[in-house]
């Protein structure tokens, strides 16, 4: 059953501040920012999304990109469901 209810959910409980950070790295385009990590342009757009999620390795990439810790750049978001524990 826990497999469905992940599968309901196309997008990543993932979340994000990596538009707000490029725009505050003067700017960086996603394309510079995909260069910086080692990663196509459009895997840049599908995390930005929230569409796809990256290795855990990719993910330090970018924060260091940054120069920001890795919770600046990436936060979880847990259901109301799964934080009752019922």
């Amino acid at each position: 059953m826990a497999r469905n209810k992940s599968k309901r959910n196309s997008k990543s409980k993932i979340r994000n501040n990596i538009r707000r950070l490029r725009f505050e790295a003067d700017e960086m385009t996603q394309q510079a920012l995909a260069d910086k990590v080692g990663v196509s342009r459009q895997t840049i757009v599908a995390i930005e999304k929230g569409n796809y999620s990256p290795s855990l390795e990719l993910a330090f990439r970018m924060a260091r990109a940054f120069r920001t810790p890795l919770e600046e750049v990436f936060m979880y978001e847990e259901a109301d469901s799964e934080n009752t524990g019922t």
